[in-house]
């Protein structure tokens, strides 16, 4: 007697039921694995936000908010609060190897709005390491030109050499910045002076990007940060920390979703190999009549159970995959989600996440089939022929 053979056979014995409690276990775990990358993107698109960033301390004005620590790491508008002549005390402290301002405005290129980022340019080029695709980049700090990300090229249709217009002045763009996979893709930058007097603003900043030559010493870096200007000092990690505090709720939400969809897909199984042992009660009198012991009895259902749980994760895991593509557009479009910037929410292949949803999903599923199992293991050869 082949057990395989035996337990395929059960499987497709009723193909309908086969087939709705299959669908019943890929739903699941299709919910499971969408879901999860939904949240682990997003996380990861915050960690590499402030990766992209590339400051040890953030300074910025006298807001403790993580929404507004988000837009620090989105490169979103800020309030422009700190005066510019902080920046330069900033970079005068003995250990700090750089201070670099950002200003950052809320502007728009035919009608969609984007970010215009006021910088020290050279100061700037030097701190995100950027190289340039096409044209030059500004001749000085009171250059009436703009440098442009290179996320913005096709979406607007821009050269070297076009205008843009910003609050009823024309702006040559004087170069395309190569493409760096962060924010800096989707923003236009222009000097800070240039910036400053073209929108009617103080000499003010939004916040103040700091590197130092020790990090082991960032405390007493920010102690004397702090002595220098009233504002508030975090490190990058802090910085981190807090946006990833607007996580949570999303993080707890997926959680009982996927739970409700596992449990669901989990109840499932059970009533389907619950059905299997009433409908199979002179199948298993016959087994056990014919030597079969209790124990391999146990064995068929398990078997039966696991299979349907690794067709449910190798199925589950490609709907998933592939919902996850087709509904990536639309969550962005969230505005819980978008407040996060534009992340992937589409799932990414691996083999440890494939590997991981087969186990779990066969888990799952041995975990449901065991009290069945188990009932079944118990019929007697006269019990189950008797009630037939």
């Amino acid at each position: 007697m082949n057990i395989l053979k035996l337990v395929s056979k059960n499987l497709l014995r009723r193909r309908g039921r086969f087939i709705f409690t299959l669908l019943g276990i890929t739903i699941g775990m299709a919910s499971f694995v969408a879901l999860l990358s939904l949240g682990d993107n997003l996380r990861a698109e915050v960690s590499q936000q402030a990766e992209d960033l590339g400051a040890d301390i953030i300074v910025m004005g006298r807001i403790d908010c993580p929404f507004v620590n988000r837009a620090v790491l989105a490169g979103e508008q800020l309030p422009e609060s700190i005066p510019r002549e902080i920046v330069g005390q900033i970079a005068a402290i003995d250990g700090i190897t750089a201070s670099i301002p950002y200003l950052t405005l809320g502007a728009s290129i035919q009608g969609i709005p984007i970010t215009l980022v006021g910088i020290l340019s050279d100061d700037m080029k030097a701190h995100r390491e950027w190289n340039i695709e096409s044209g030059a980049f500004f001749a000085d700090e009171n250059a009436l030109s703009v440098v442009v990300g290179s996320g913005l090229v096709p979406r607007f249709n821009l050269e070297v050499g076009g205008m843009l217009p910003f609050r009823g002045q024309d702006f040559p763009i004087a170069a395309i910045l190569q493409e760096t996979n962060s924010n800096d893709d989707i923003s236009v930058f222009m000097p800070l002076n240039v910036a400053q007097e073209v929108f009617g603003l103080d000499d003010y900043v939004s916040f103040i990007a700091v590197t130092v030559d020790d990090v082991t010493h960032t405390e007493r870096y920010i102690a004397a940060i702090m002595d220098v200007a009233n504002l508030s000092v975090s490190t990058n990690e802090e910085l981190l920390s807090s946006v990833l505090l607007i996580l949570g709720s999303l993080d707890m939400t997926l959680q009982l979703i996927s739970g409700v969809a596992l449990i669901a897909a989990a109840f499932g199984i059970i009533n389907t190999m619950m059905t299997a042992i009433y409908e199979r009660r002179r199948e298993i009198g016959i087994l056990r009549a014919t030597g079969c012991k209790r124990g391999m009895i146990f064995q068929v259902f398990i078997l039966e159970s696991g299979l349907y749980g690794l067709l449910g994760g190798l199925t589950g895991f490609a709907v998933g995959f592939i919902v996850s593509r087709v509904a990536a557009p639309l969550v962005q479009q969230n505005e819980f989600v978008s407040i996060l910037g534009n992340p992937d929410t589409a799932v990414v292949f691996s083999l440890p996440l494939l590997l991981t949803i087969i186990g779990l999903s066969v888990g799952i599923s041995i975990v449901s089939g065991f009290y069945p199992a188990w009932k079944a293991s118990k019929l007697t050869p006269m019990e189950a022929i008797r009630n037939v």
